[in-house]
């Protein structure tokens, strides 16, 4: 079923963490998500990100995702039994959501981190080169992100992958919560540009929000991120 596929792809973001409990005893890969600690607390980011934008981003939105997500597979773990395709198929839309919801945030945070602790410091070693070889400099990697960022319509999110087959890095947006697997991508750097990840201090000027991003953006992260993918 198209859920299994789902939860595959899932599990192989690298670095993921502990997002995702599996009993693989049973005759499907079955999964309950649960909410991860911020690896900082929620004041660590600012000026970038304010502390109040940070506890509403994880202990609501964040949340609510996973809530929501364990709900739909719930149901549709019942469905299954029941063998009530309609049903199955009629939860595709919200495990899709909430649970891409869940990754995505799962990601997202341990993408970024405290300016005492790294953030903002320039990549290096293999990405480093890496991304001076696909696009330049970082410079440019960071205005190309910038430029697709801020184009995205709605809500949604940026994405730096790595495209495996071509070994090569690509920017690439996604719809409202849409994981990035499932382009294809193995996502390494997300950045969230729904709203409510900058309204309150950025308003309604996400270009501003991008821009002060990369102050605390975990270069550390997505390198390890990018030295797992080659694995």
């Amino acid at each position: 079923m198209i859920v299994n596929s789902f939860f595959r792809s899932a599990r192989s973001v690298a670095s993921l963490g502990k997002g995702f409990t599996s009993d693989l005893g049973g005759r499907r890969l079955a999964s309950t998500a649960v909410l991860p600690e911020l690896p900082y607390e929620y004041s660590a980011l600012e000026p970038v990100i304010s502390g109040e934008i940070m506890e509403i981003h994880h202990s609501k939105h964040h949340k609510a995702y996973v809530t929501n997500f364990n709900a739909a597979l719930e149901k549709y773990e019942e469905a299954e039994k029941c063998e009530d395709f309609s049903a199955q198929i009629s939860l595709q839309s919200a495990l899709k959501f909430n649970g891409g919801g869940h990754i995505n945030h799962s990601i997202f945070w341990k993408n970024l981190a405290p300016i005492s602790q790294g953030g903002g410091e320039l990549p290096t070693g293999s990405l480093a080169s890496k991304i001076e070889s696909d696009f330049g400099s970082v410079d440019k990697l960071i205005a190309e992100m910038n430029a697709a960022g801020t184009a995205v319509q709605g809500s949604g999110w940026v994405w730096l992958g790595l495209n495996k087959g071509k070994d090569r890095l690509a920017v690439q947006t996604t719809a409202n919560q849409d994981p990035l697997v499932t382009t294809g991508l193995v996502p390494l750097l997300g950045i969230d540009v729904w709203e409510h990840a900058y309204y309150l201090q950025y308003k309604n000027v996400r270009p501003d929000y991008l821009k002060n991003i990369w102050k605390v953006v975990n270069w550390k992260d997505v390198g390890e991120r990018y030295e797992s993918s080659k694995k």
